[in-house]
């Protein structure tokens, strides 16, 4: 009971005004209270769940048996490599069994005209083509045993992926050509590979197979054309002894004489991959159904917890089906049942084709994320707006950095929504790799997109991948861990100061994705795979304390400046790339000069906005590149970042010439994954390097 002497310490003379007080004053308290309560309870139910790491972050590989200081992943079984994820598939034939089955006939491959939707093929469908076009093979003389090699001239379409699909049925090899190969690489691989049967989409390649073959003896027996050849083609290709038919006529002679499947063994020959040929010939990667299966199969294994594909996936096929990065997705895809979407064919669309397909898939290479997050802060052209930019970033960044990913923050919807847009608005896993990605962009663009995005290292010779970051592991900067299909070692580099003892180190990579060989190359082979099968890969890793390897030179393209410093100008050009102003730079050396030298192209996308800002200048992007103080301008920009990035002095350019054409695979000066050919380059700017060197003597 409350006593009186309280009641007045209260001011409150009696019980029925205690009474009173509380019915007035406490009622609407509650109500506060219970709507806090409220929020609270709700916020707790729904706020974003960090992802589960798959393994201890701050060891995410643990040291091999055997004291070489190799490393192998820990979601490995003990010492043995993932060879298969799936019990009932062991080939990429069987990997297409299986995604017949898990898709419930549902669709499979899709195309689009222009401002058109996509149009899909069932599993069911794409299966029966691909046999009436393997029997096709057969009935042209192909077989498992002898002449086994079959040609693809194409850009991404679904003829291309039911081209490889029919090898895979019937035991056969597809040997992919490049799209932007000229008549010298496209002659040596026809040779080397005996190619009798090539299987072209435009009537260009035909005719580019043609001038190879003209006034000489060759391989080639038939070429297939994905259209209607003319008959003027079909003359042309009769007068040098090869059958130019359709597609559709193939697939009907396949019709008609229909064989059974051939299904091929893990260590069957798959795919001769010829590498983009930054220097010299193209030489022939063999992969094998067994080497491309545990690639594939360590990726499943590694999103197994988290990002498992399914029958409702959807990617957008635009990166080479020519190099092995983009058939590996491919297959991941395939044996889950999933759809593959192609794009149109031309870069320019690929908006249009994202905003139509809208992926959940999305593989990628470091130019195009360079594009994307030089877009973004070029629309963001105001102080105000950079600082919003800023801000926003920082937040999702530091929800990121406790392993949350969402889109459906308040950031998203007042800042990154249009970003996310972009890619069609589904995109939910995103992978990169050919190509560093500078650690800025990929957190960045990891924040704006607000999905699942995976960095990987590789080459075509580990089948395409080696190492990927892990789920949960949002930090950047380096390529994850081993993937659980192989190990890794650092071997010494004793002239460039790398030992493995201090975990640094050339990459070499053992496991069953490593490669074959080199078609018909035994002195290239034994070069690249030492008696102990460990393959070397020619780029210097550094092993972090997390268990992560960080790529950090190159050993093929180092060269010496004359005062006998060494030199490996992509670790340079990744620092100066990272310039507001720059989008592509080629760092050159000459073994008789003190100093390097560069060709940069300024980024058309932002060349105007950052000389308003930092000099007050205006034009168009050629006047802009012409001027003086902008190349200035770029070159203090560029020697700045190479302070930050830890440059040393004789690392740092002294001179630069501004060039405003991109390097493309269209002017040769880039391979199919966009990689510099660093010769070509050399050979295209000679005589702007030599007046570079020259201006420094005077």
């Amino acid at each position: 009971m409350l006593s009186q002497e309280f009641l007045q310490k209260l001011g409150l003379p009696d019980l029925e005004d205690v009474s009173q007080y509380v019915s007035n004053v406490s009622t609407p308290m509650l109500v506060s209270m219970g709507a806090v309560a409220a929020a609270t309870t709700y916020y707790l139910a729904t706020r974003p769940k960090p992802l589960p790491p798959v393994c201890d972050l701050s060891m995410q590989s643990v040291e091999a048996p055997g004291g070489e200081f190799a490393r192998r992943s820990v979601l490995m079984n003990g010492d043995a490599y993932l060879t298969h994820y799936y019990d009932d598939a062991k080939t990429m034939y069987e990997f297409f069994l299986r995604g017949v089955r898990e898709s419930n006939n549902g669709p499979c491959l899709g195309s689009r005209k222009p401002k058109q939707p996509y149009e899909w093929m069932s599993y069911r469908e794409v299966m029966e083509r691909t046999e009436n076009l393997g029997s096709a093979f057969l009935h042209k003389g192909h077989s498992k045993t002898t002449d086994s090699n079959i040609g693809i001239f194409s850009q991404n379409r679904p003829e291309w992926t039911m081209c490889e699909l029919a090898c895979y049925t019937y035991s056969l090899v597809s040997v992919p050509l490049y799209d932007t190969l000229g008549t010298e690489a496209i002659t040596y691989i026809i040779d080397k590979a005996s190619i009798s049967t090539v299987v072209c989409d435009v009537v260009d390649k035909v005719n580019l197979v043609l001038d190879c073959v003209k006034d000489r003896d060759h391989s080639v027996k038939t070429i297939v054309l994905m259209e209607t050849p003319s008959a003027d083609l079909v003359s042309r290709g009769q007068q040098a002894g090869i059958h130019i038919l359709s597609m559709q006529e193939m697939e009907a002679i396949g019709k008609a004489n229909h064989r059974p499947p051939v299904p091929p063994q893990p260590e069957d020959m798959a795919v001769i991959c010829f590498t983009s040929g930054t220097t010299g010939n193209p030489k022939g990667a063999m992969l094998t159904h067994g080497n491309i299966v545990s690639n594939c199969s360590a990726f499943i294994k590694v999103t197994e917890s988290c990002a498992q594909t399914t029958t409702d996936d959807v990617m957008l096929s635009f990166l080479p089906l020519a190099h092995m990065f983009e058939r590996v997705v491919e297959g991941v895809m395939i044996v889950h049942g999933a759809r593959i979407g192609f794009f149109q064919g031309d870069i320019r669309l690929l908006s249009d084709d994202l905003n139509a397909l809208k992926p959940t898939v999305f593989p990628v290479v470091p130019r195009l994320l360079n594009r994307m997050y030089d877009k973004i802060f070029g629309q963001a052209n105001t102080s105000l707006k950079r600082w919003l930019l800023g801000f926003a970033y920082r937040r999702k960044e530091a929800e990121m950095m406790k392993g949350i990913v969402r889109k459906d923050s308040i950031w998203d919807r007042l800042i990154f929504r249009k970003v996310q847009a972009s890619l069609g608005g589904r995109v939910r896993l995103m992978l990169t790799g050919a190509a560093p990605v500078s650690p800025a962009v990929l957190t960045f663009l990891r924040a704006a997109v607000g999905c699942q995005f995976y960095e990987g290292y590789g080459q075509t010779e580990c089948t395409a991948g080696c190492t990927i970051t892990l789920p949960g592991d949002m930090t950047a900067g380096h390529v994850g861990a081993p993937l659980p299909c192989n190990s890794l070692k650092l071997v010494d580099v004793a002239e460039m100061n790398y030992l493995a003892v201090n975990g640094e180190g050339e990459v070499c990579v053992k496991g069953p994705n490593v490669f074959q060989g080199y078609l018909k190359d035994p002195e290239k082979t034994e070069e690249t795979i030492d008696a102990d099968g460990w393959l070397h890969t020619g780029d210097i890793g550094k092993w972090l304390p997390n268990g992560t390897l960080k790529i950090v030179d190159r050993k093929k393209h180092i060269f010496k400046l004359a005062q006998g410093e060494y030199i490996a100008p992509e670790k340079i050009e990744n620092v100066y790339t990272r310039s507001d102003a720059v989008a592509q730079v080629f760092v050159h050396g000459d073994s008789l000069q003190a100093s390097l030298v560069a060709m940069v192209v300024p980024d058309p996308d932002f060349l105007s906005d950052w000389t308003k800002r930092t000099l007050g200048l205006e034009g168009s992007y050629q006047e802009l590149c012409a001027r003086a103080e902008v190349k200035a301008a770029i070159l203090e920009d560029m020697v700045r970042l190479g302070k930050e990035g830890g440059l040393k002095s004789f690392e740092q350019v002294k001179v630069i010439c501004i060039h405003d054409e991109l390097f493309s695979t269209e002017n040769g000066l880039l391979t199919p994954t966009l990689k510099a050919k660093r010769n070509k380059l050399l050979q295209h700017f000679r005589s702007q390097i030599d007046e570079l060197y020259a201006g420094i003597k005077m």
